[in-house]
């Protein structure tokens, strides 16, 4: 069944974006993630413009997040006030993208420059985790090797603006916190990801939060995040295609519910690494993309002489 997208001006097949969202669903329920790196990426191969995939790619982050957040709720795992605080400096680095996401809007040059983000974010991304991920299978198979700490006091503890934190047991400055929400929100607004494979290692190694309230805090933090930039993008670019948008969400959660019961049959050290070679290989595709010459260099449209 064909639908018309009116924001991306094109034809796709419904099927294809319903499956499309379920892969992604699926995706997510193995791995843990939001999914927004993975959708964005997928939604470039079919041909939506990447300026309407960042935004509308959003959408299928929030709907995640919701249900993530209210299981965490449930076992009393969210950290509000650190939260807030994550909030407040995600919405400020949320608004700083928008506004760059604008300007390079009108440039022309928004394709190019969330295609270039993606291949440098997922390669760091990709190899840091890939790097982790077979360092603890590694250990795992070594019993008795010494056990690194999680947590190390660095110069960002001596900060001023100090805020007690009783869920997560912290007395630190708010100046660290608010810095790692900005750069996921401004990361957020210009590549239409939930940031959450970025939050959760900062707070866990620089913040020191314990475990227990590190997801639900982070994805607290993301879903508000995630939600402003989502209607931000659709006031001022209008770049939020509502039916694509809908049909990946329908996928998503039905994938999501298939992934989950995946992910519980595979080892987490497997599951990383997994991850992480899905992460590089996706970054090598749009690099290539990027790189190599197309088949038509020039393109002819109809049109009128001045």
């Amino acid at each position: 069944m064909q639908l018309y997208l009116p924001i991306a001006e094109l034809s796709v097949n419904a099927f294809a974006l319903l499956g499309l969202g379920g892969i992604v669903g699926i995706l997510s329920g193995m791995f843990g993630v939001g999914g927004g790196f993975i959708i964005t990426p997928l939604l470039f191969f079919m041909g939506i413009p990447p300026a309407v995939a960042v935004a509308t790619g959003a959408n299928l982050v929030v709907a995640s997040s919701v249900s993530g957040v209210l299981a965490q709720l449930k076992r009393k795992a969210v950290d509000f006030r650190m939260g807030l605080v994550l909030l407040a400096g995600g919405l400020i680095g949320s608004a700083i993208g928008i506004w760059v996401f604008a300007w390079l809007t009108t440039l022309g040059q928004i394709d190019l420059f969330v295609q270039l983000s993606y291949v440098l974010f997922l390669g760091l991304v990709g190899a840091m985790m890939f790097k982790e991920s077979l360092g603890a299978l590694l250990r795992a198979r070594k019993p008795g090797a010494p056990i690194r700490r999680a947590h190390v006091h660095y110069a960002v503890h001596k900060l001023p603006l100090k805020m007690k934190f009783r869920a997560s047991g912290l007395y630190i400055s708010v100046i660290p916190p608010m810095l790692a929400g900005a750069s996921v929100g401004f990361l957020s607004a210009i590549m239409g990801v939930g940031g959450g494979f970025i939050m959760v290692p900062a707070m866990i190694y620089l913040l020191g939060m314990p475990t227990k309230v590190v997801v639900g805090t982070s994805l607290f933090q993301i879903l508000f995040v995630t939600a402003f930039t989502t209607v931000m993008h659709a006031v001022t670019s209008q770049t939020v295609d509502m039916v694509l948008a809908l049909l990946l969400i329908i996928g998503g959660v039905i994938g999501a519910q298939i992934g989950s019961k995946i992910g519980v049959k595979l080892r987490a050290e497997q599951l990383r690494i997994l991850l992480a070679l899905m992460v590089l290989a996706v970054c090598l595709r749009i690099a290539l993309g990027l790189l190599l010459t197309p088949d038509e260099l020039y393109s002819i449209a109809p049109g009128r002489l001045p």
